[in-house]
């Protein structure tokens, strides 16, 4: 396996293919002073400081299979790095630069040095990244002169990573993963009162750590031993666990592709401020008044007498001359309501004006708004996250300090509140109304700022939600048991877009299909698509023989015979526990990353006590 990568993806993709499938990894990085490092606070910023260089030595000394990673320093890939790093004769090359066009550079560079060569590419750009798999699966089809088999993959982090941020902020504590319009929907639900019984839903995915009410506790992490969450467990140890909460397979559905592109037209209710549009509705009710008024008193057809008041709303009907003295102190009132009514036709032209120059801009958070969620930072994952929460019909408040972050055209277009301007600044989060959010979504690119921000958030709301993004591993275990301590009433989430998104890129180098990933505390579950052909784990086995607690169980069975534009709909759910699994079926299914590896057939260099 070859692993080209400027950042934190490539290392962590690299200890994937290594600790978890046991595979020869090549890694290309960029030079010691030109790689990236993202920047974060006191210890933990000399400790991502040298994170890459850590890496790159363990790489290279690493020995627990008797072949020691190669480790090439390039600025970038070039056809000669690339042949050095033995593209010509690797399985799998994976391009998770920061920068789209290199990727796509050294994508058609490499499929030209090896048209069999299994390429998985990270692309931000979604509509260019199906023109780019097409592109180099024709030309490997050209060369081979056969088919590819999943020849080539693109896939992106933000994509990857922004269903399970954004779940974490929402009211409820639902997890979705959802891909091609099938939409798996998993709930954390707390611990059964005495005597109450757990229910399982379609299926039980997780039991959470039972240090979860310890705010100083190791909550999920690696060091939390037993007492640390249990990924699939089996009904003996769903029965046996008291006190711990479970993460439930509760709902299945099946959806469109979203689209995340609201009509540029503004909606009807938006052109008119609400003060103007009860100025108008009165204007109405006072001419229904009148004209009722005049048939009353003249006997007139009630529709006639609507014209007639009319006429002299706009000052073009005859004066009542010998006339009534009631006539003509109606014409007089509807004479002054037409003078009334020009200022509010005045403002109605001025705000529809103002609405529409506006509808290209940004718009500032509303007054009164209350039970938002507050976005810190627009770049490739928050505008992501920001899709993801729109689609949900969740109410966003942007906080962006860059004029030119490509996550603004994103909120210009969703119509989303933005306030631009440094976090760390006073009056900043005041702005986004954070004292009335119902949480805080911290995913600038700079730790300290997240860290700043979340402080200073719960500083002002002390239960406010919490998710930070950190880069450091360690550093956001640190940060999270802080917190936790500090504020246990409150609720505090530290993500890492790596941590997620690395098990799918490495599922794509071995040719599988991860239709996502969901966080279960500090570990991750993975939902794959797989043939039963050729796994003799699941092959001529029942439901209930393939399922192997804290490994993998079978979800579902892909029958194939939805229609072609209703993904999903072949699936069944609920199988039969005798039902045997044959050659031609495929399957979904959920598995930790180790227990996907066994699946796949390889062999992990460490030990693992503890699934995930």
């Amino acid at each position: 396996m070859v692993v080209c990568g400027d950042d934190g993806l490539a290392h962590r993709l690299a200890a994937e293919l290594r600790g978890v499938y046991g595979e020869q990894v090549t890694l290309v990085v960029p030079q010691a002073g030109r790689r990236v490092s993202r920047p974060v606070v006191g210890r933990a910023r000399a400790a991502s400081a040298a994170l890459l260089d850590r890496m790159v030595n363990a790489a290279r000394g690493s020995g627990d299979s008797g072949a020691p990673e190669r480790v090439l320093e390039a600025a970038e890939p070039t056809e000669a790095v690339l042949a050095e790093a033995g593209v010509d004769r690797a399985a799998a090359l994976a391009l998770v630069h920061d920068d789209d066009e290199t990727n796509i550079r050294a994508a058609l560079t490499a499929r030209r040095l090896n048209p069999r060569l299994r390429l998985v590419l990270r692309l931000y750009n979604r509509r260019l990244g199906q023109h780019i798999e097409e592109l180099l699966d024709q030309a490997a089809a050209l060369a081979t002169g056969s088919a590819p088999d999943a020849s080539t993959v693109v896939l992106s982090d933000a994509d990857t990573a922004a269903p399970a941020l954004a779940a974490t902020a929402l009211a409820g504590t639902s997890k979705v993963v959802q891909t091609d319009g099938l939409m798996l929907r998993a709930v954390e639900r707390p611990p059964p009162g005495p005597g109450q019984v757990a229910d399982p839903g379609l299926a039980t995915l997780a039991l959470l750590s039972a240090t979860s009410n310890d705010p100083a506790g190791a909550d999920g992490s690696e060091s939390s031993g037993d007492q640390g969450p249990r990924l699939l467990p089996d009904a003996a140890a769903v029965g046996e666990a008291t006190g711990r909460g479970t993460i439930v397979l509760e709902q299945v559905s099946y959806s469109g592709a979203p689209s995340g592109t609201p009509s540029g037209v503004p909606a009807l209710g938006s052109l008119f401020s609400r003060r103007l549009r009860w100025s108008l509705a009165g204007v109405v009710g006072c001419v229904v008044a009148l004209a009722v008024a005049l048939t009353v008193l003249t006997g007139d057809h009630p529709l006639h007498a609507t014209y007639v008041t009319l006429l002299d709303l706009f000052a073009i009907n005859e004066p009542a001359l010998n006339t009534s003295t009631g006539r003509q102190i109606l014409q007089l009132l509807t004479g002054l309501l037409g003078l009334l009514l020009l200022p509010v036709l005045l403002a109605a032209v001025l705000e529809a004006l103002g609405t529409f120059r506006n509808a290209s801009g940004l718009r500032r958070p509303p007054r009164g708004l209350g039970g938002h969620v507050v976005l810190l930072g627009l770049g490739k994952i928050g505008a992501r996250v920001l899709i993801r929460l729109r689609e949900l019909d969740i109410p966003v408040v942007c906080v962006e300090t860059d004029p030119e972050a490509r996550g603004l055209a994103v909120a210009r277009r969703l119509r989303v509140p933005v306030v631009l301007g440094d976090v760390t600044q006073e009056g900043v989060l005041e702005a986004a109304k954070v004292h009335r959010a119902h949480a805080l979504l911290a995913l600038t690119s700079v730790d300290s700022t997240n860290l700043e921000a979340a402080l200073y958030a719960r500083s002002v709301r002390s239960d406010l939600r919490v998710v930070l993004r950190l880069y450091d591993d360690d550093f956001a275990t640190a940060v999270y048991r802080t917190l936790r301590a500090a504020h246990p009433q409150a609720l505090t989430r530290s993500r890492s877009v790596t941590h997620l998104a690395a098990p799918a890129f490495a599922g794509a180098m071995f040719g599988r299909q991860i239709l996502g990933a969901i966080p279960v505390e500090r570990r991750v579950l993975l939902f794959a698509a797989l043939e039963v052909a050729g796994h003799p784990q699941l092959e001529g086995r029942t439901v209930g023989e393939a399922f192997r607690a804290g490994s993998w169980r079978v979800l579902a069975l892909d029958t194939g015979a939805g229609p072609e534009d209703a993904p999903g709909a072949g699936l069944v759910w609920e199988l039969p526990q005798g039902y045997v699994l044959g050659a031609g079926d495929r399957v979904i299914l959920a598995a930790t990353r180790r227990g996907f590896a066994e699946l796949l057939g390889r062999r992990t260099r460490e030990p693992d006590h503890h699934p995930g």
